[in-house]
């Protein structure tokens, strides 16, 4: 083996590295821009999605995509790949990790809302039939694409395109998140954690160096312009991208960067090793002004895209596509409109052929079983609902809800750490605290006040029998007075029949004191 031959298998390997650190680019940018609840399950789904597309490739993707020919249309041969040639075995590991960056933009699409059993059934297709199929298509030098001249040097249709198109239809099928189109002013759900997604971001730009750099299968002299391309779109991209929303919305969007200069690299990956650096600066931010205008139309027609990958690689996908028509210079690559058309034709049949399958596969397996979870998983969140593994803010939300529930706040929440949710936790404790101090402030001047009570009550009692105690002299006094003048006036009776003269005088007072005790 020459030198040249392991040098070229030695670029293959560390692109081929580049573009599966891509799959780690692509867990933390999705996963950072769902809501904390779901970022559990976005990861997963990344993770299985990865094992699976791997293994389906090696049975029977790099057959269908490379192997003998049938009619253009199909490959029919190297079905569970295996080969004693190194550089045979360096092509398929890199053709393995374009297989599963594919399939890897679907998860953030449909985010917070679907099953993970619904998206295996989503990556199985893509893996084992709609990816396979299409790619024999355009890069098998037999597939019929290829032939009458289609040209995606790195896989901005093969690869962006046909995971934005099957995102695309299992939105449709799924429907949007609860909550996102229910009011005119349709809602906005942020991302819990920003920072991860920007560093996904610069994880896949990083990667996207092998991913263009390794397409020509070998290292030469076109390799440092397609490397420098790539960085030079991915900047007019971003810049792009903060100037629209700083233009359209008034405000320095993160995302809107984010996705511009993801919007960037996929426009340029069509053409990478076809157009001048001038050419892709112009491609990259293109590729920004078409991501959002994709976005605003989703959204138009009620599409919900947690992440925005339909925009970001599929109208980029196909803005780059197009563009190599309009900016190619290179030897094999011809400008003017037989070749617009024939990319144009292209980017059609990716549409056509990865949309219509998956649409009418997620369409019948919706009928044999839910690819959505319930309103009340959704809810919850998948974190929870799908795989039992809560999160910072979901044990903070259910100590609350302890608190509310019981009524008992002696229990603080035992959540630690520097952590936002820490800090937060910290805090709620600190009030807790402080309502446990008040209440026991509370309850002691309610002892005293009862205190109190107790005495008012012995008082009031004391005065009550005080009272009945007067009120019986009283009465008994009462009575013997008049007795006292009943006896006189019996005595002056007596005097008067025996003609003397009255003993005692009996005055107004007291015959007035006679009156009220007889009444």
């Amino acid at each position: 083996m020459s030198t040249d031959q392991l040098i070229n298998i030695a670029w293959l390997l560390v692109c081929a590295i580049l573009v599966f650190l891509m799959q780690a680019g692509f867990c933390c940018l999705e996963s950072g821009l769902v809501r904390s609840k779901n970022s559990i399950n976005v990861s997963i789904k990344n993770l299985v999605d990865c094992c699976l597309a791997g293994i389906l490739f090696w049975i029977v993707g790099f057959g269908m995509v490379y192997g003998d020919s049938f009619h253009g249309v199909i490959g029919t041969s190297s079905f569970l790949f295996d080969s004693p040639d190194a550089e045979t075995i360096a092509f398929f590991l890199f053709q393995l990790t374009f297989c599963a960056a594919s399939g890897t933009i679907v998860a953030g699409a449909v985010a917070e809302r679907m099953r993970l059993v619904g998206y295996l059934t989503v990556a199985t297709l893509i893996a084992g039939v709609i990816y396979p199929v299409f790619a024999h298509w355009a890069w098998n030098d037999n597939g019929w694409l290829a032939k009458i001249g289609f040209r995606d040097t790195a896989g901005a249709t093969v690869v962006h395109s046909v995971g934005a198109w099957v995102a695309l239809a299992a939105c449709v099928v799924i429907g949007p998140r609860i909550g996102r189109f229910d009011s005119k002013d349709s809602a906005q759900f942020s991302g819990h954690n920003i920072p991860l997604a920007a560093v996904g971001v610069l994880l896949l730009w990083f990667g996207w160096f092998g991913f263009n750099g390794g397409s020509l299968g070998e290292l030469n002299s076109s390799t440092p312009r397609i490397v420098a391309a790539t960085a030079l779109a991915g900047c007019s991209g971003g810049l792009i991208g903060l100037s629209i929303g700083w233009i359209a919305e008034r405000r320095l969007d993160v995302v809107l960067v984010m996705n511009g200069i993801l919007a960037g690299l996929v426009s340029v990956t069509a053409g990478c090793d076809a157009v001048s650096l001038f050419s892709a600066v112009a491609i990259g931010g293109g590729g920004a002004v078409v991501m959002w205008f994709g976005t605003k139309f989703l959204e138009r027609v009620g599409i919900d895209d947690a992440v925005s990958a339909i925009a970001v690689h599929g109208a980029a996908g196909i803005w780059g596509t197009g563009a190599v028509a309009v900016f190619a210079f290179a030897e094999g690559h011809t400008t003017g409109t037989s070749f617009f058309l024939v990319q144009g034709l292209g980017v059609a049949v990716c549409f056509l052929w990865s949309f219509g399958v998956s649409y009418c596969a997620f369409r019948l397996c919706d009928c044999l079983f839910d690819m959505r979870v319930s309103p009340e998983s959704e809810q919850l969140g998948l974190n929870i609902a799908e795989h039992q593994a809560a999160t910072e803010t979901h044990l903070l939300a259910r100590e609350m809800e302890r608190h509310r529930e019981t009524g008992c706040f002696t229990k603080l929440a035992t959540i630690d750490g520097p952590s936002e949710v820490g800090q937060i936790a910290a805090r709620y404790n600190e009030v807790i605290k402080v309502v446990n101090e008040e209440r026991e402030n509370l309850v002691s001047a309610n002892c005293r006040l009862n205190e109190v009570n107790d005495d008012l009550i012995r008082t009031q009692d004391e005065l009550e029998a005080k009272l009945h105690e007067l009120e019986e002299f009283n009465e008994f006094a009462v009575d013997r007075e008049l007795r006292m003048i009943e006896l006189k006036r019996e005595i002056n009776d007596l005097c008067a029949l025996l003609d003397r003269p009255t003993r005692y005088q009996i005055d107004s007072g007291d015959l007035s004191c006679e009156t009220t005790a007889s009444s």
